[in-house]
């Protein structure tokens, strides 16, 4: 099977999560090609789309959002699975799902979306960044779940194959 990991991710802890999915898939044999969002130019080859963001202020970047804008009927004809990347701490602040995601599920047809735990590093932010992360009280430090993609990953290898259900 055909998979397209797509990742938007600022200072890189998305994209190394992409970066597991995709090893992960790789590993149980499919065939995974890994772009960033700007690149696909076509979601048509693809058996199965993985798309991720990272998640600022509660939202997906934008990115991500305007590949699932661009490609939202062809998305609805594959296997779309989302994830977020973005709580930090143990355990991960805020939990809860952000805020645009409701609206990428359906626009995409996705069969799912998780919530993944991020990393911060102090040496990647500007000081405007480091002043916003002091004043939530963001936790620095990796707290990306291996173990969690992991699982995800069978999960949709799972199901891979099975008719996908297109939302309306």
């Amino acid at each position: 099977m055909r998979c397209l990991v797509t990742v938007a991710s600022k200072h890189g802890s998305s994209e190394g999560l992409g970066e597991a999915v995709a090893r992960g898939l790789r590993g149980r044999g499919f065939d995974v090609d890994v772009r960033a969002p700007d690149d696909v130019e076509d979601v048509a080859p693809y058996d199965v789309v993985v798309i991720g963001s990272a998640v600022y202020g509660g939202h997906w970047m934008r990115a991500a959002k305007a590949l699932v804008q661009r490609h939202s009927a062809a998305l609805r004809w594959r296997d779309v699975w989302l994830f977020s990347s973005g709580p930090l701490g143990n355990p991960p602040v805020p939990a809860g799902e952000p805020a645009d995601v409701a609206g990428v599920l359906s626009e995409s047809g996705a069969r799912g979306h998780v919530l993944l735990a991020g990393a911060l590093d102090p040496c990647d932010l500007r000081l405007a960044e480091r002043l916003v992360v002091r004043a939530v009280k963001a936790p620095y430090g990796d707290f990306r779940d291996w173990t969690a993609v992991d699982r995800w990953v069978e999960q949709i290898v799972g199901s891979a194959g099975v008719p996908a259900v297109v939302h309306g």
